[in-house]
């Protein structure tokens, strides 16, 4: 099989594409026949070695695939052959083949292609996890979701609007942010206007009361300055590139809470969390209230340029990278 190895930290046109064997199936492991590949920021991060896992050399990137079941180890119980599926993992994505274990496959609902499927499971998983486990959000609650054209901030302004919020979005370019409103964003404001922190306060009449802050840096600094008392601001990431720090008197002044949201480590910690989400998930998407936005889809062979144009923020929506024609 065909699989991009990182051979040392760098940028990602310094990946290899590789041919290996296909990989084995050990006890209560399921190898997957991959379809269509996610294309999430921390993939970047793990390439550049700028993220906290740091794997042996030669790696694969990639967190989650979709594909079909073409063999199970000894002791699973609840996958087969021929099903179709989600297949998570810290790296090893970006390939024809992956091995997961049975705890980390999803069942793909019926009328979902595989490029949805594979845009789907992190972004909406994290959104889910910071909005309503971390965040707390209510409906009729204002929510700010910022970098609201990316994967991770679409599914965060989707499901904040099924949940019943009213929702601003921020963007860095006008093609953005008419992309965050169609997503359900009752205004979108550009983060690149020195002023978007007195917009918010306007628009809300005194502050958001929850921030879904993927970016860091600047943003989460000027997101101290629009939350509204008693709010929560969750981190998502830094994509800015620099960590802020908080002094903490500006939590107790205003009664606000800085939460941290990790999905990956709490799914870790809890691993029935990733089959119950799921299942709310798929209801809200058999409903119509969510809908993965598939911005791009590479070929295999373009997986190098599907990291450099998340890089260079040129990535709206969810990036795919299809294994193979049959990934719609």
């Amino acid at each position: 099989m065909r699989t991009w190895h990182v051979l040392g930290f760098g940028e990602p046109e310094e990946m290899a594409l590789a041919e290996v064997p296909s990989p084995e199936v050990k006890e209560k492991e399921v190898r997957v026949k991959v379809r269509a590949a996610g294309v999430n920021f921390f993939d970047l991060l793990l390439v550049r070695g700028k993220y906290q896992a740091k794997p042996v050399f030669p790696f694969t990137p990639g967190a989650e695939a979709a594909g079909v079941v073409d063999a199970v180890g000894a002791g699973v119980a609840g996958v087969r052959v021929g099903d179709r599926v989600i297949a998570l993992h810290s790296f090893g994505c970006f390939a024809e083949e992956v091995v997961c274990p049975e705890a980390r496959i999803l069942p793909i609902p019926d009328g979902m292609g595989f490029d949805v499927a594979a845009a789907m499971t992190i972004v909406y998983q994290t959104a889910w996890f910071g909005l309503v486990d971390r965040g707390q959000l209510t409906a009729g609650e204002w929510l700010l979701v910022h970098a609201g054209a990316s994967g991770v901030g679409m599914s965060a302004v989707q499901i904040g609007k099924a949940l019943g919020a009213r929702v601003i979005a921020t963007a860095s370019t006008e093609d953005k942010l008419e992309f965050c409103r169609r997503q359900g964003a009752e205004a979108a404001i550009s983060y690149a206007d020195a002023g978007w922190v007195d917009e918010v306060n306007r628009i809300t009449g005194g502050g958001a009361d929850v921030i879904y802050d993927p970016v860091g840096g600047d943003v989460f600094d000027r997101s101290m300055k629009c939350i509204a008392p008693g709010g929560r601001l969750v981190v998502i990431g830094f994509a800015s590139g620099r960590i802020p720090t908080v002094a903490a008197n500006r939590l107790l002044l205003k009664n606000i809470a800085v939460a941290g949201a990790v999905w990956g480590n709490w799914t870790s910690l809890h691993p029935e969390y990733l089959q119950t989400t799921h299942a709310r998930l798929v209801e809200m998407w058999r409903a119509g209230a969510i809908r993965p936005v598939v911005g791009r889809r590479y070929a295999m062979e373009e997986a190098p340029r599907a990291l450099r144009d998340l890089a260079n923020r040129g990535a709206v929506g969810k990036s795919v990278i299809g294994m193979s024609a049959e990934n719609q």
